[in-house]
């Protein structure tokens, strides 16, 4: 992906990460994440030329704005929107999934809004569910622009960081240090993905068991 982008102009690439971003947003399973990692991280190693300030305010309008989409789809059409996600993406929207997505949002409310930009679980279903279960579009808006702000503008100012911090490492010692870091975020992410799984898993038995 890295590579992929440093061959395209960085205006394509900042239209990009907010499209990408944008489209999650909305409801569809894509790799918001993934493509503006990539662009920070091309960034702070001068590969493209755009700063982290660019890149944070493309990913911000794309989740803010999808989001908010995703928000009028999900109040409009409910039910038929997700049986829609159901049948083209089976592998990541599922009853399941669904049940314990709507559990969360019907707990939390705007703090599941908030938080759930920084899970990508959640982070695809936010705005289609906050619309679904009614929720004020007054209560729903700041607590998506600011959790928008937060994930997108942190996530593209920590890696621009942290990969020229990298850069700069490397270039004195060796490429031990950028394995570590690699091998300890592939564990941490796979321990989160597999948690929620499991919290997936233990509230589809709880609803089948009441059933």
């Amino acid at each position: 992906m890295q590579h992929w982008l440093t061959t395209i102009p960085p205006l394509v690439v900042l239209l990009l990460v907010g499209l990408v971003v944008f489209v999650e947003s909305i409801g569809v399973p894509f790799p918001g994440e993934i493509v503006l990692v990539a662009a920070a991280l091309a960034a702070s190693q001068h590969k493209i030329s755009a700063g982290p300030f660019a890149i944070a305010l493309a990913a911000v309008l794309g989740a803010a704005i999808g989001d908010s989409i995703g928000y009028g789809l999900g109040h409009r059409y409910g039910d038929r929107l997700f049986g829609w996600l159901e049948r083209r993406f089976p592998k990541h929207v599922n009853a399941d999934v669904l049940a314990y997505a709507e559990h969360v949002f019907q707990r939390y409310g705007v703090v599941a809004v908030f938080f759930g930009r920084f899970v990508a679980l959640l982070r695809i279903f936010a705005g289609p569910l906050s619309g679904s279960l009614r929720m004020h579009y007054t209560r729903f808006l700041p607590a998506n622009v600011l959790g928008a702000i937060c994930w997108a503008g942190g996530t593209a100012y920590l890696v621009y960081y942290l990969g020229a911090a990298a850069e700069t490492y490397l270039k004195n010692f060796s490429y031990a240090g950028l394995a570590v870091a690699i091998f300890l975020g592939i564990i941490a992410s796979t321990l989160l993905r597999r948690r929620l799984e499991r919290n997936v898993q233990e509230y589809a038995e709880l609803r089948r068991a009441a059933d």
